[in-house]
């Protein structure tokens, strides 16, 4: 056996050792999540082959968070040690720090137990690492103290010019912060959750990437496929270099399978995705047809925003206590006036159509009911005593100081949220039983609904028409659930573990012609929307 092969046996004991010293809730908090070996040794070889293209003859290596040295062991089973010119490493806990310098003890590495965003980068363009391959801590923002965050975003801010926003999680600070570690011409390789491809935190993530860097390659592993066991996280390789970008260059995208045996692959013009607001989309071969900007079409495709108001079902900050079943209001002599009927969780909704009852309740075997009062308090004490009552074992159980309740007046009101005849599933998973994310719901009923849906409004136009011919409703729910749920999943966002989620401004954006075209039956619209343009 190879000395490379036993040291690398080491270090997997020394990583198993770590994490069994350590809960699945703490190594989440601050972002700990080993690279996968094999994973390692393809990404490294993969550099070696982006290299060899470059003709650079030695290595100067860094890993901002070294953990054991996955990447490390990779660099020295993937290239040849006498190439190694120096190698640099940092890990801020000193768990893993230090059995990590016992082991690689002899190598060319030079590892220090430090927190990387503290560290001052090298003035010496020699100095710096022409290789540069990271796995960032997936420390989610809400993780990082106000303080912790207002230091990055300002560290940021000073070396780049650019602002993170305060949703953004570490890693995004990691990748900022190493521009300034990576030589000229330096080849850089993050794995990183997928998530920046989509969210308004990663603008300028891609922003960088489109004008700081030259970014060539981004693979995207199958939402299924979780590289990390213990992280409900989809994950992405993105490769670039540091150089001027062209005005325009393609980059490869790539999905599912390996970095080195992707099921797809295609190569994208950075024109295209400077003009697309989610890159999870790519790499699609109908994307194709974006590649030639300023081609004119002429009509606009509809969208569902065009017919429909989308918002979110009602988050009512605490439903352990708003949300009661029918014996719970009775048990405790609530007045019914100040109980809507809400529908149960996608869960616990076994049909995609929504019958009522003659007072408008959804005939369902979970009959539940939202609490909504405007009145102030006096008068809730003054004529409503038992409802009162209820109201004080929220303030006793601290109901009221909870984030949403505590930005409302009378804490215990309620949002807006009228029922809707027609609702989608705010998140949903693949499986084989299971071709659809995300359903579409038929409401006869008057019942809202919880955040856990999305609700759909008619435009006037469409409301008048629904009116006018009451049949027609259904025809439209047909046609919603007949989108092609690659076009939904494409409109919304996806995690670890094939969790997709869509937000009201997503489906907003997913295409509409199914019911443009049964809509157009009615004699209101063309085929062609263009007066939406």
């Amino acid at each position: 056996m190879l000395e490379i092969e036993i040291i690398e046996r080491k270090r997997l004991e020394i990583q198993n050792l770590f994490e069994s010293a350590k809960t699945k809730s703490e190594r989440n908090r601050i972002g700990q999540f080993a690279t996968p070996p094999e994973l390692a040794r393809d990404m490294l070889e993969y550099a070696k082959g982006l290299l060899s293209e470059s003709h650079q003859r030695s290595i100067r290596f860094l890993d901002p968070a070294f953990g054991t040295g996955a990447f490390y062991s990779a660099l020295l089973s993937s290239f040849e040690i006498s190439r190694i010119e120096s190698a640099q490493g940092y890990e801020i806990d000193p768990h893993l720090a230090y059995p990590s310098e016992g082991l690689w003890a002899g190598t060319p590495l030079n590892l220090k137990v430090a927190d990387f965003t503290q560290m001052t980068p090298p003035t010496i363009n020699g100095n710096r690492a022409n290789l540069l391959i990271c796995n960032p801590p997936y420390v989610r923002h809400h993780h990082l103290s106000t303080d912790a965050k207002r230091r990055l975003q300002n560290l940021v801010k000073n070396r780049s010019g650019m602002k993170l926003s305060g949703l953004a999680g570490l890693y995004c600070y990691f990748l900022l912060i190493a521009h300034d570690w990576l030589a000229e011409d330096g080849l850089a390789g993050w794995l990183v959750p997928s998530e920046f491809m989509d969210v308004n935190y990663g603008r300028q993530i891609k922003r960088y990437l489109l004008q700081r860097v030259k970014l060539l390659h981004v693979h995207r592993f199958s939402p299924e496929d979780v590289q990390f066991g213990d992280a409900l996280v989809s994950s992405a390789i993105v490769w670039f270099k540091k150089e001027t970008p062209p005005t325009s260059h393609e980059v490869r995208f790539s999905y599912g399978g390996t970095l080195s045996e992707p099921c797809i692959s295609y190569p994208i013009s950075t024109t295209v995705l400077r003009q697309s607001e989610k890159w999870t989309g790519f790499p699609q071969r109908s994307d194709s047809m974006l590649d030639k900007p300023g081609q004119e079409t002429r009509f606009q495709k509809p969208r569902l925003s065009d017919l429909f108001y989308i918002k979110r079902g009602i988050a009512t900050g605490a439903n352990e206590f708003f949300i009661l079943s029918v014996e719970q209001i009775e048990k405790r002599g609530l007045p019914q006036e100040f109980f809507t009927p809400i529908l149960p969780s996608p869960r616990y909704l076994l049909t995609d159509e929504v019958d009522a009852d003659e007072n408008g309740h959804p005939i369902l075997d979970q009959r539940l009911f939202l609490l909504t009062c405007d009145l102030p308090e006096t008068v809730v004490k003054e004529r409503h005593p038992s409802l009162w009552e209820y109201i004080q074992q929220g303030v006793q159980n601290g109901v009221n100081k909870r984030y949403l309740c505590r930005h409302r007046s009378p804490w215990y009101s309620q949002e807006d949220r009228p029922a809707s005849p027609l609702l989608c599933t705010y998140m949903g998973r693949m499986s084989s039983g299971n071709e659809k994310p995300f359903r579409f719901i038929l409401n006869h009923s008057r019942a809202t609904a919880p955040n856990v849906y999305l609700m759909l409004y008619p435009k006037s136009a469409v409301a008048s028409d629904l009116r006018a011919k009451p049949d027609l409703l259904r025809a439209v729910w047909k046609a919603l659930d007949e989108i092609a749920p690659d076009k939904l999943m494409r409109a919304g966002r996806v995690y670890g573990g094939g969790l997709y989620k869509i937000e009201p401004k997503e489906l907003a954006n997913a295409p509409a012609d199914g019911v443009t075209s049964v809509l157009s039956d009615s004699g209101r619209y063309p085929k062609q929307l263009s007066f939406f343009q």
